[in-house]
């Protein structure tokens, strides 16, 4: 076992939670109704935009340490710990369950953080810190169409 694998192992959770939730945002854009449509709509939008980068970015830190990142939805379904939307929920809704699935990235990010700072892997801490930030304020931004 190399001092990478528990590295590898948290940042293919992370790549697969992102991937799923971009997945998820990007419906959300699309079937979006009611009267914050157009609020909405530009926000998943801003947010799914930044997680396709976000994905490129995790995956080829797999591939920086030497491992193959994982790439098909069965695998990505198999690792993440947030789960695709195959409805269409209310506005409210698709909020709320945005801002739990930035809470799920945020954990991954940290097992990321954890894994990486165990062997000293500044560019991995730094990428869970980036995606740990980025997360946080998403939440923060979709809870606050609730108030």
């Amino acid at each position: 076992m190399t001092s990478n694998t528990e590295v590898v192992k948290a940042l293919e959770g992370l790549l697969a939670d992102s991937y799923t939730l971009y997945l998820k945002t990007h419906s959300y854009h699309w079937n979006v109704t009611g009267p914050m449509f157009t609020t909405l709509h530009t926000l998943f939008e801003t947010q799914y935009t930044e997680l396709a980068l976000a994905v490129d970015e995790i995956a080829e830190r797999i591939r920086t340490l030497g491992a193959v990142a994982p790439g098909s939805y069965s695998q990505f379904q198999a690792l993440a710990t947030v789960h695709e939307d195959t409805g269409v929920p209310k506005a409210t809704a698709m909020i709320e369950n945005l801002v739990a699935d930035s809470q799920k990235i945020v954990a991954a990010a940290k097992k990321v953080i954890e894994a990486a700072t165990a062997v000293g892997d500044d560019a991995s801490v730094d990428l869970g810190v980036r995606r740990t930030e980025i997360h946080q304020k998403n939440a923060w931004m979709l809870r606050s169409h609730l108030e």
